[in-house]
């Protein structure tokens, strides 16, 4: 899992508000959201970046984001549109080394983003 923070609270080492968990997939609540909803999606192995990822882990990566879909129908904010966003290595935003998907909502979004 990786001894990232996010390793830690797939481990429950750390407390997070927890809104969506499968056997390959834990997504939580950002604790500096961007938008009214700012959940993370983080696979429960743990890839470095989107750059570390191969063709082994197209089905987990798959899972990731279908597991963001599957949070916003199940919330709501599907309709009405949400972002998903996968940062990748510093100059692209990314702060914790272990693949994550933001999943932003409850506002219109603008273009370009930041």
């Amino acid at each position: 899992m990786g001894d990232t923070i996010f390793g830690k609270i797939i481990r429950h080492e750390i407390p997070a508000d927890i809104v969506y968990e499968t056997d390959d997939v834990l997504a939580f609540r950002d604790l500096n959201p961007q938008a009214p909803v700012h959940v993370l999606f983080v696979p429960k192995r743990a890839i470095a970046t989107l750059n570390d990822a191969t063709a082994a882990d197209a089905e987990l990566i798959g899972k990731l984001v279908l597991a963001a879909a599957d949070y916003a129908k199940r919330e709501g904010f599907d309709k009405e549109g949400y972002r998903t966003v996968i940062n990748c290595n510093e100059h692209g935003g990314q702060t914790v080394f272990h693949l994550h998907v933001h999943l932003l909502a409850g506002r219109r979004m603008t273009w370009p983003p930041g």
